[in-house]
């Protein structure tokens, strides 16, 4: 039992299916109840779509385990309405450094610039990330959440998938047109429909240490190399809420896990490292070998994996549940266009497609990480060791140390849901590319730019020159859009002071960063998707190029070409 939290217990009730006898098919049945399987479920549901979310347990995660959230991460989890939870419990952080030995060799900051809503990094145990994803999964009424329901059997239907759900009342069949599989590394469902998962487990092993006290060191990311209190190997310090520190040592291949997680073993490295004055406790332990996997496709008819049943990477970097949620970010919405019968299932395939992609990126970075912290003997350590003792001293080696790059969303400019730029443009917002977020305000009331930009189809148009009246320009650009396949909401931004900036559907940009992020001009145009990814972009607003990118980015149009 963990001394800072106390695990809740959800409520069993038996189903329907049961004593009802019901013969419901369900548009989506999410299995797994973690972050992102609860993430997936919230999205779908909060826009319309009755979901049944089921999860063999009856509470959350035991153990810290996932605990860096990332700034897209947070955006996502604003969306969803738990993201102010997240900052006020976490601890936020920007600022990383790397260590050789006692000397500081590399150090970084996620957020050079200020203006944005969310800092670089939230530390967080998974456990209260998983409390308040289900607290708000409880109170929507599309969403029916389901505990100590187990998936003993899955198979396919016409048009859908049947689960037999075990339950402490007996088993059941669960009918579902759509199963999103989020039930982890181990996913039973993969098994149980014989799909492989590609890749290899490495023989490096690190011990996890979550310990208790006070500490003064200040909220960053801190990563030693051959440090004094363990000899040739590496170690990470992360600060979590309640003052629980999440430390990881790396072990010897051949390290027995059962005698390196013995209370008194960790204890003492623990003491080696902080000294006999320090007062602490032990909080949980672990050990987790390194593996880098993921399934040659994400879409398997009406299956669709996400987060670890799709992929697995090394926990250095934080790729693991950020890359799940953004899984689910980039799935949700497609999948409720094509439940709601306005876009074809072609569009699922895009979603593995894009996210293999973001997989491969995350096992890449995952991989060169892991070679630079663990390299093998010969060519790799030498490598290695001559890049951290220049880094002591050159500055142009200190790019070159590699404790694991930090999980940031992929650039999706590959997509085929993309629409070629309508004009030449500057900077990194260019299709597939997630928005940046900026100040902004509303009739005086300052805000951010992706509250504004959530869970649908968004225009933004810029506005520099004198203008027509914000409401009627708006209007205008509405009726010149009717003819979209999907909703399209207009959201007019508006330059700093200008006269329209007062109009209550007027965005005012309130320090100036949209313009300088989004290199706007009058009249320039971003078609933004649900997912809060650019899709296309113009100098000018034309209704018909915007119509044509709209079908593009639903798959409602040829694929092939540039409207």
């Amino acid at each position: 039992m963990l001394r800072t939290y106390r695990s809740p217990r959800y409520e069993y009730r038996t189903p329907p299916e049961l004593h009802e006898r019901a013969n419901v098919r369900y548009p989506v049945v999410v299995v797994g109840a973690g972050p992102v399987g609860l993430v997936a479920a919230i999205d779908l549901a909060q826009s319309g779509t009755p979901v049944v979310l089921v999860d063999e347990d009856d509470t959350v995660s035991t153990g810290s385990r996932g605990i860096c959230y990332a700034k897209r991460t947070l955006e996502i989890l604003d969306r969803l309405g738990v993201g102010d939870d997240c900052i006020a419990k976490g601890v936020s952080w920007n600022v990383g450094r790397t260590f050789l030995g006692r000397d500081e060799v590399y150090s970084f900051d996620l957020q050079r610039q200020s203006g944005h809503k969310r800092p670089g990094m939230v530390n967080l145990q998974q456990y209260y990330l998983e409390e308040y994803l289900i607290r708000r999964a409880l109170a929507l009424q599309c969403l029916d959440l389901r505990f100590k329901s187990r998936v003993v059997g899955v198979a396919p239907e016409a048009d859908g998938m049947v689960l037999k759900i075990q339950t402490p009342d007996g088993e059941y069949s669960l009918r579902a047109s759509w199963l999103v599989a989020a039930d982890g590394a181990r996913s039973g469902i993969r098994r149980k429909l014989g799909l492989d998962i590609d890749g290899q487990v490495f023989p490096d092993r690190f011990l996890i240490a979550d310990v208790t006290m006070k500490g003064t060191l200040p909220p960053e990311r801190r990563f030693w190399f051959d440090p004094p209190f363990h000899r040739n190997k590496s170690v990470l310090l992360h600060r979590q809420a309640d003052d629980v520190w999440r430390i990881d040592f790396q072990l010897d291949p051949e390290a027995d896990a059962d005698t390196e997680k013995k209370p008194d073993r960790v204890m003492r490295r623990i003491r080696a490292m902080f000294g006999d004055e320090r007062e602490f406790e032990l909080e949980w332990v672990s050990v987790y070998t390194f593996q880098s996997r993921r399934m040659p496709c994400f879409r398997h008819g009406r299956v669709v994996f996400v987060g670890d049943a799709a992929h697995q990477v090394s926990p250095f970097g934080a790729r693991g549940a950020n890359s799940g949620i953004q899984d689910a970010d980039n799935l949700c919405w497609k999948l409720r266009l094509v439940l709601e019968g306005r876009a074809p299932e072609a569009l699922l395939d895009t979603y593995s497609e894009e996210r293999v992609l973001a997989a491969d990126e995350n096992i890449r970075h995952s991989n060169r990480s892991m070679d630079f912290i663990a390299p093998r003997p010969g060519a790799a350590l030498t490598l290695r060791n001559a890049v951290l003792e220049l880094a002591r001293d050159h500055e142009f080696a200190r790019p070159l140390v590699n404790s694991g790059r930090l999980s940031v969303p992929t650039i999706l400019s590959e997509s085929r849901l993309n629409t070629a730029d309508g004009g030449a443009f500057a900077g990194a917002m260019v299709p597939g590319a997630p928005l940046d977020d900026a100040p902004v305000s509303v009739s005086g009331r300052a805000g951010w730019l992706l509250d504004h930009v959530q869970g649908r189809f968004t225009v933004l148009y810029y506005v520099d020159d004198e203008p027509a009246d914000g409401d009627v320009q708006q209007a205008a650009m509405v009726q010149a859009l009717a003819g979209a396949v999907v909703p399209l909401e207009v959201v007019p931004i508006a330059r700093r002071g200008h006269p329209g900036a007062g109009a209550s559907s007027v965005l005012e940009d309130s320090e100036g960063r949209f313009a300088e992020r989004y290199d706007a001009l009058h009249g320039t145009t971003y078609l933004v998707r649900p997912d809060q990814h650019a899709c296309g972009r113009w100098r000018t607003f034309r209704p018909e190029s915007l119509l044509a990118a709209l079908a593009r980015a639903t798959c409602n149009a040829p694929a092939t070409g540039s409207p």
